[in-house]
């Protein structure tokens, strides 16, 4: 009866086993997949002036600046102004110290007035030398009259080249003088326009000047303008009179409205290690609207409008497709039913292009 049981058992056992095997070896039933039905994203043709735009970068500087150099060598008895400081045309900028001049006038005076003299002397002297010569000759002997008068003629002949050189030393005199006298004016240096002046270096009001030492300069802060530069392939489509969006990297919440007015006819030198690797670039002059954010030395960018077209048809690039030399796109004609439209296109900005022919405004274009 034991026996009986045990077998029960195992068979039970085996059943259930083989059971949950087969249930793990059976294979299960096959997943039917649904077919989604392709997305079809659509696009309005549109009507809208399309602008194309060329950017440049560059900085901002000031298209007027005079420069400031000493009239001559010398010490500076007083500074006027200071670095970044409002001038005046005309406002006093620094002195030099008068006194070696005044000197060297006093001299040239003395020595002037003492030539005058020793020249009025010198004729007096000549003209009594021939009177006393002239009286001789009436009463000489006849044997000597001769060599008298070749020695009245010499002493004459001497009379005359000296006067020539006393008019050459007085023409040198006065020179002198006259140079000294415009040293003199010139010593107080005052501005010859009006703007701000900026020294030229970290040694700020020098105490001593050489002739014609770079000072600084003055600056008219209404003639800003935005020098940038234009690669061979953008610059022949750059014309004076286009109008610029200038924009700034700090200065986001300000649109500027810039104009071309010169694009240079000829690439700026560059240097001989940078000829090879470096493309040629072409400055370009634009203006600049009065702001009191813009100073000098701004790093700006530039959108130059190339070409604006007013109703222009566009639609979005990526609505467009080409097919080797044939572009169109697919125009819903609505009830489902898509149609092939070549198209041919002209202006391109960042995300449209016009369409020349081919379509209309209020069409729909598709992008399967």
């Amino acid at each position: 009866m034991k026996k009986v049981i045990k077998w029960l058992v195992i068979v039970s056992v085996l059943a259930v086993a083989g059971y949950w095997i087969y249930g793990q070896m059976k294979p299960g039933e096959p997943e039917v997949f649904m077919m989604e039905e392709p997305q079809v994203i659509s696009f309005p043709v549109t009507e809208e002036t399309v602008v194309s735009t060329v950017q440049v970068k560059g900085a901002s500087e000031y298209g007027h600046e005079t420069m400031v150099y000493a009239p001559f060598e010398g010490t500076v008895e007083a500074w006027n102004v200071t670095n970044g400081q409002q001038v005046k045309k005309g406002d006093v900028m620094f002195k030099l110290d008068q006194k070696p001049i005044r000197q060297q006038l006093q001299q040239k005076e003395a020595e002037r007035k003492k030539r005058k003299l020793e020249q009025e002397k010198r004729e007096m002297e000549q003209e009594l030398k021939e009177f006393t010569l002239n009286q001789e000759l009436d009463n000489a002997p006849m044997g000597a009259t001769e060599a008298e008068r070749l020695k009245m003629l010499a002493d004459q002949e001497s009379a005359r080249l000296s006067g020539e050189l006393d008019s050459v030393n007085e023409l040198i005199e006065e020179q002198t003088i006259t140079d000294l006298n415009d040293r003199l004016k010139k010593s107080t240096y005052t501005s010859p326009t009006a703007g701000i002046f900026l020294f030229g270096n970290s040694e700020q009001q020098p105490q001593s000047l050489t002739a014609n030492q770079y000072i600084g300069k003055i600056v008219d802060l209404n003639s800003l303008q935005f020098v940038a530069y234009a690669g061979e392939n953008e610059v022949f489509s750059i014309k004076p009179g286009m109008e610029v969006e200038v924009k700034h990297s700090s200065l986001k919440d300000i649109r500027l409205k810039g104009e071309v007015k010169e694009v240079a006819k000829f690439a700026e030198t560059i240097s001989q290690e940078k000829q090879t690797s470096q493309a040629p670039q072409f400055k370009v002059i634009i203006s600049l609207p009065e702001n009191d954010r813009l100073i000098g030395g701004l790093t700006l960018t530039g959108d130059i409008v190339t070409e604006r077209k007013e109703k222009a048809v566009v639609v979005p690039k990526l609505a467009v497709l080409t097919e080797g030399e044939t572009t169109y796109v697919m125009v819903d004609k609505g009830d489902g039913h898509i149609e092939r439209q070549d198209i041919q296109t002209g202006m391109q900005t960042l995300d449209k292009i016009e369409v020349l022919s081919g379509l209309q405004p209020g069409d729909t274009v598709v992008l399967q």
